[in-house]
């Protein structure tokens, strides 16, 4: 029903738009079906009916989600629709349709249930600069729409200027004959007042803040990671500060969640109690229908799709494969491993070397050095990852996570770099007790390739000292296809879908990432998506895409503000990982 109402905004507001702008339009049988908002051809009616048309698109799109702001606006407009048909047209059926509306609204107004989304007042520049560029465009036609009555031949730039001077509510230099001089000086100026108006709007309503992790959110998650943290690769990243969680009623289970463009994007499987489960993904529903988001996971494993989709009622779709190498079974030796093992070789000889140690063993110096550097290597203006990426290098609130480095000394009479011998680096997550997850790949541009092969060995074979058992790598899309697609007897689909895949992969990371990871021989766990109904993927994918850093839709960079630096970690999680670096350091 939101859906069906929200569509027949969309409708009505185009029309309501035509008809304030095309002349002609508001004469003809068609203008019939737009009576339910205001539509007059006199200049107010005019200009009325323009805004209310604009405003019905901007409302649209939360009317069909349900949002209780949009429905509020809507019933507001519809009483100033009634007054124009029984004021300004003398039409008694455009009032009566436009009252039947206005009370099929208020009938079904508890359907409109939905909370604001959080906002940020920047919302205000981007109206500002959208809808001022629309209205200009709007206002363009607008005066060029009545080309038998403008006096003269105005240039171009005369009817910009006129519309630049319309829109602050100014006469502009074009002339009209038979007033319709009114017409255009009201339909422009209602156009400049709705600008600033639904600007002002944004600017001082009320902000509602996005998800962050709160310190009591990340100690509770923390205590659950210490229990049950081994269960999941993924499980330490939901302790990255850009996202939200909530609990299950026993507080033994936690799903963390983003909200992108109206999806509410999970990431992994559940924290805790596999039993608690059900608990935390309810909660996660009512969070996500409480706001009309669009619920969905993604990297979830098997056992997670199964209790996602046995508890929501959801569908569940192979995303790809994670690559985990267990310590025990890596070796470089035998023909498999020939190209790894030639290139490391060759590497070592060319005069690096490798240290592969816990982060809290690191000296602040050396640690500030190798974050600086792992900025200043990122090829990208944003931070890249969402499921598999911490965002940060923290000695005290990730002490466990370890750091791979390699190091080349410089050569005689040469100048050391920026960052001293450091070329390259690698920081995994704890997984349990005992693994790790590849969270970060930087190296210096005029290092040796091979940097990251170098570095994924060295930890590999630095694992059991470090009594680590297992090693999660990258995560490798749709890996299933890209392998069935190359091997012999393949049959026409997966052909296509593979040489589309291939194809993507000059923008993204698809078969160049199961190509890497394959080198090290891992065992592929599947990991899934899951989603509400097949409409809704486009948006998952859209949403997921901004999540990983792939696609970023926002203000052009002069108009965007800087971020706030990330929250420290919770005082009782940096007073515990500061007494355990004590007492290892004194031991």
């Amino acid at each position: 029903m939101p859906g069906i109402v929200g569509t027949a905004g969309v409708v009505v507001g185009l029309l309501n738009l035509a008809a304030g702008v095309f002349p002609r339009f508001r004469h003809s049988r068609v203008h019939a079906l737009a009576e339910v908002l205001p539509g007059a051809v006199s200049p107010l009616a005019a200009a009325a009916s323009i805004v209310v048309g604009i405003l019905l698109l901007l409302l649209a799109h939360g009317l069909k989600r349900r949002k209780r702001r949009a429905w509020g606006a809507a019933v507001a407009l519809l009483p100033v629709g009634i007054a124009a048909q029984l004021v300004y047209r003398h039409s008694v059926f455009g009032a009566v349709l436009s009252l039947a509306l206005l009370l099929f609204l208020v009938r079904h107004r508890r359907a409109f249930a939905a909370l604001p989304d959080p906002r940020s007042r920047w919302k205000a520049v981007a109206n500002l600069v959208v809808l001022g560029g629309a209205s200009f465009a709007i206002g363009m036609v607008i005066v060029s729409s009545h080309p038998h009555k403008i006096i003269g031949s105005p240039s171009f730039w005369d009817r910009a200027q006129h519309v630049l001077w319309g829109l602050f509510g100014f006469e502009g230099p074009i002339g009209y004959t038979h007033q319709v001089d009114y017409t255009v000086g009201y339909s422009l100026g209602a156009l400049g007042l709705l600008t600033v108006a639904t600007t002002a709007y944004l600017a001082f309503r009320p902000e509602h803040p996005a998800a962050r992790l709160t310190d009591d959110d990340e100690q509770r998650l923390r205590e659950l990671l210490d229990k049950h943290g081994a269960r999941d690769s993924l499980g330490y990243f939901a302790l990255r500060h850009d996202k939200g969680v909530v609990f299950s009623p026993t507080g033994k289970a936690a799903v963390c969640y983003r909200v992108i463009s109206g999806v509410m994007l999970a990431s992994g499987d559940p924290i805790g109690d596999v039993e608690a489960w059900p608990g935390a993904i309810e909660r996660f529903m009512a969070e996500a229908q409480a706001h009309s988001w669009t619920p969905a996971v993604t990297g979830c494993s098997e056992t997670g799709g199964q209790v996602w989709t046995r508890e929501t009622g959801m569908d569940a779709l192979e995303l790809g494969d994670e690559a985990i190498v267990d310590v025990a079974d890596f070796t470089l030796t035998g023909r498999a491993m020939r190209n790894v093992r030639q290139m490391v070789k060759r590497i070592e000889r060319n005069g690096y070397e490798t240290r592969v140690r816990r982060v809290r063993d690191l000296e602040p110096e050396e640690l500030a050095r190798i974050q600086k550097a792992a900025d200043a290597w990122r090829d990208t203006d944003t931070e890249r990852g969402f499921s598999m990426a911490l965002g940060r290098i923290d000695a005290v609130a990730d002490g466990d996570a370890v750091i791979a480095t390699a190091h080349l000394a410089p050569g005689e009479g040469e100048e050391p770099g920026p960052y001293g011998d450091l070329k390259a680096m690698q920081h995994f997550v704890p997984w349990g007790d005992s693994g790790i997850s590849l969270e970060l790949m930087r190296r210096d541009r005029s290092a040796d390739p091979g940097m990251n092969e170098l570095l994924i060995v060295a930890a590999l074979q630095a694992a059991p000292d470090l009594r680590i058992k297992q090693v999660s790598l990258n995560f490798a899309v749709f890996r299933s296809s890209l392998e069935r697609g190359e091997k012999l007897g393949a049959g026409p689909v997966i052909r296509i879908w593979r040489g589309m895949l291939i194809f993507l992969s000059r923008w993204y990371q698809i078969e160049s990432l199961y190509k890497f990871n394959d080198k090290f021989r891992p065992r592929w766990e599947p990991r899934f998506v899951v989603f509400r109904n097949s409409r809704d993927i486009p948006r998952i994918g859209l949403a997921a895409l901004q999540a990983e850093g792939y696609l970023e839709l926002g203000l052009p960079r002069v108009l965007r503000r800087k971020r706030a630096p990330e929250p420290r970690p919770c005082a009782h999680t940096a007073e515990r990982v500061r007494s355990a670096v004590a007492v290892e350091r004194a031991a």
